[in-house]
């Protein structure tokens, strides 16, 4: 113990901090959860979360390191306080964005690798190159499987007919005339001038008589393209996003790893959850996005949501509240801190006046784009803890958690995100929308997302992302649920086995949205 004592110590000093004596217990009880760590990895991954808090001195103490500790231990354990009706320990969990295992795809062996060191929020140069790389080899070992860009082994005359296969960007060089199919990021490595990049090589190309399929094509998005070289530019025809997968078919080609987070399940426990899941049919989530808590009038409102779930014969067993949690941009200029604290009470009152929500029901509370917070990279951590411990005092059962986050529910993977998506991406695209199969932004913010196998596909000069922790926004598996917290209006959309959403912004459009997960079943309620 008296080792640990001063591998804590030394670690807490190097990065500027000194340790009060019952920050110091209070992180020696924490790193016993952990008897195998001898490198003291637990350690540097608190330090990496602590240091993302706002702290008024650098002298720790316990108050400082509990919300940290409690993210790190108690996200994945939420469900050892289950609301009432709950079947199962396991039955419901939250994963925090900065808790989702890492993996990267080693194309030689054609299997993933779990990157198991701690990761740094601050990374080195070469992590945002791989940011890009890692995206790229994710989709490519996901078209490689797809029947139309497969090249099959015993069959020429339908590799020469039916068959697209893909060039590497390098070989356009050597290999003049003709049309090829190619695939790549697109990037602007000169002002004004557009390229096409993958592993081997880059070419500059033209869109303007491309035809696309639907979808938001911007800087930093993954197509594939046929065209031609002419005059050293890749003059393209036909463009579109890599093919989406079903689920079950990358599940079965991929088994044996936890993307999700939530843990490995062997074969009994996941039969369970399913006939545990099957007799939770009436189990709802309650989804609210844009709670201003400094409008009177957004109280009054929720109050009134409250008022009538508190009624209902079997109550929500979670209510889900994405921010913004105030209607302008909480920073430092703001000077608005206090007040929101006050505020957050406020709202832990309220939902104390309501006793069988408060007794039945899980909050989840998700920081919004312009919350408080270190930065407005993705992911963001979650609420600060000087904003909402009176609410925690009155609601021991809320949960914070970061943007993005995650939600296992039985057997349903559900991923919650709130960013202003859709308007930022049609202001991106480098190109209008095709209205070929659909002129409905949602939809192609849908396929966008969901065909990249990411969350923010923006370049990251319109949304920076820390660079160890961009696997966090991936969509690989497509999970069960996508929720969209956006202020456009409200939508929903299910397509390949997936469900889509956006409550909609409940304090300038009193929307929200009633969920069933085990039926999948998207109620759009407006007040």
């Amino acid at each position: 113990m008296s080792m640990m004592r001063k591998k804590i110590q030394k670690k807490f000093k190097i990065r500027g901090y000194s340790l009060k004596i019952d920050a110091l217990n209070s992180i020696l009880a924490f790193a016993d959860q952990f008897p195998g760590d001898d490198e003291g990895e637990s350690i540097d991954l608190l330090l990496d979360h602590l240091q993302m808090e706002n702290l008024n001195s650098r002298a720790v103490d316990a108050e400082s390191v509990k919300g940290v500790i409690n993210l790190l231990l108690g996200a994945n354990d939420v469900a050892e306080e289950q609301p009432t009706g709950s079947n199962n320990a396991s039955s419901f969990a939250v994963i925090d964005a900065f808790l989702v295992p890492k993996y990267r795809y080693d194309s030689v062996r054609r299997q993933f690798i779990e990157h198991t060191s701690s990761l740094p929020v601050h990374g080195e140069s070469s992590a945002k190159t791989e940011v890009y790389r890692e995206r790229f080899k994710l989709l490519l070992q996901r078209v490689s499987r797809d029947e139309l860009f497969s090249r099959p082994a015993f069959d020429p005359e339908m590799s020469q007919f039916h068959n697209c296969e893909i060039s590497p960007i390098q070989s356009l060089v050597v290999q003049m005339g003709g049309k090829k199919w190619v695939m790549g990021v697109i990037s602007q490595l000169e002002d004004g001038h557009f390229y096409l990049e993958d592993l081997s090589a880059s070419v500059e190309i033209d869109l303007t008589n491309a035809k696309i399929t639907t979808g938001f094509f911007t800087e930093n998005t993954i197509i594939l393209a046929e065209g031609e070289m002419k005059n050293g530019i890749f003059q393209v025809v036909n463009c579109g996003f890599p093919p989406l997968e079903d689920r079950d078919k990358t599940l079965k080609t991929h088994s044996g790893y936890d993307f999700f987070g939530s843990g490995m399940l062997t074969n009994e426990e996941k039969n369970k959850l399913a006939e545990l899941e099957s007799q939770a049919v009436n189990e709802t989530f309650v989804i609210l996005s844009d709670i201003w808590l400094d409008d009177e009038e957004v109280f009054g409102k929720l109050e009134k949501v409250l008022d009538g779930f508190e009624s209902l014969e079997v109550v929500p067993s979670l209510f889900v509240f994405m921010g913004n949690f105030c209607s302008r941009p909480c920073n430092l200029s703001s000077g608005s801190y206090s007040n929101l604290r006050k505020q957050f009470g406020k709202l832990g009152r309220m939902i104390g006046n309501h006793p069988r929500l408060k007794e039945s029901s899980r909050f989840l509370f998700i920081p919004g784009p312009d919350d408080a917070g270190p930065s407005t990279v993705l992911p963001r951590c979650s609420l600060p803890n000087y904003l909402i411990e009176e609410l925690r005092d009155v609601i021991p059962n809320a949960i914070f958690s970061s943007n993005p986050c995650r939600v296992k529910f039985y057997n349903k993977e559900i991923v919650f995100f709130r960013k202003d998506l859709l308007y930022q991406m049609r202001r991106s695209c480098l190109i209008p929308p095709s209205t070929e199969e659909t002129d409905d932004p949602f939809k192609h913010l849908f396929y966008t997302i969901t065909h990249q196998g990411h969350l923010c596909p923006l370049p990251l000069m319109v949304q920076p992302i820390i660079w160890n922790y961009d696997h966090s926004l991936r969509l690989y598996p497509v999970p069960h649920t996508i929720v969209l917290g956006d202020i456009s209006e409200q939508k929903v959309f299910k397509d390949r086995g997936i469900t889509c959403f956006n409550p909609g912004s409940f304090s300038t459009g009193s929307t929200f949205v009633t969920y069933r997960p085990s039926t999948r079943e998207v109620g759009l309620s407006e007040l």
